[in-house]
């Protein structure tokens, strides 16, 4: 597997975020629920804590949504 450090770190970490929830906002029938469950799984092994996964959450709702909270 590769190795990621700092701004590539970064931009793995808040792409998987914007993926998972993408994903939520998919209908029904077309949400790749495997691929989600990985994703989330991936990002618990690369978040550190739960105040960066609120930054990395707070960063992909603002991406998929425009609204901040």
């Amino acid at each position: 597997m590769a190795e990621f450090r700092g701004r590539d770190l970064h931009l793995v970490k808040k792409a998987l975020a914007i993926a998972v929830l993408a994903i939520e906002h998919q209908p029904g029938d077309f949400q790749p629920f495997s691929d989600q469950t990985d994703m989330k799984a991936l990002l618990e092994v690369l978040i550190q804590n739960d105040v960066e996964l609120e930054h990395y959450a707070r960063s992909a709702r603002m991406a998929v949504t425009g609204e901040p909270y």
